[in-house]
């Protein structure tokens, strides 16, 4: 298993009309989590993109709704992945307030694609590598 935490301050444009971070912008936040794991093995999506020719897209994610987190929360995003890679990868996302408790949870199921061809291939060996020793 392989986590990595990240944190992000709500922003006022973020919240609605009660205060509350808008339920449509936690994709958003989970998103982050990813891309900021990605980068702790030490490449990045823009790596793959651009170096690999490899696109990731989202196939499924599904979250909760907890509590509210307000604007100017500052909220600690744990991202984890709890499978090696192999068709797809699913990131298992866990967003936390500041006294810790669980505001939003979730899970983004990613595939991967050769950007060239458009066709669906299996994890990257480099991203499998780097990933293994956690597993």
């Amino acid at each position: 298993m392989y986590s990595h935490e990240t944190q992000k301050r709500v922003r006022y444009g973020e919240t609605d009309q009660m205060g509350f971070l808008y339920y449509g912008n936690y994709p958003a936040y989970h998103e982050i989590g990813r891309s900021e794991l990605i980068r702790s093995l030490g490449f990045t999506y823009k790596q793959m993109e651009v170096e690999h020719h490899i696109w990731m897209p989202v196939l499924s994610m599904n979250m909760r709704y907890v509590r509210p987190a307000h604007y100017d929360d500052l909220l600690t995003i744990r991202s984890t992945l709890r499978h090696l890679p192999e068709k797809f990868m699913t990131f298992h996302t866990e967003i936390f307030n500041e006294q810790g408790k669980l505001v939003n949870g979730g899970a983004v199921k990613l595939g991967f694609l050769d950007a060239k061809t458009k066709k669906s291939i299996a994890a990257p060996e480099y991203l499998v590598e780097k990933l293994q020793a956690f597993f």
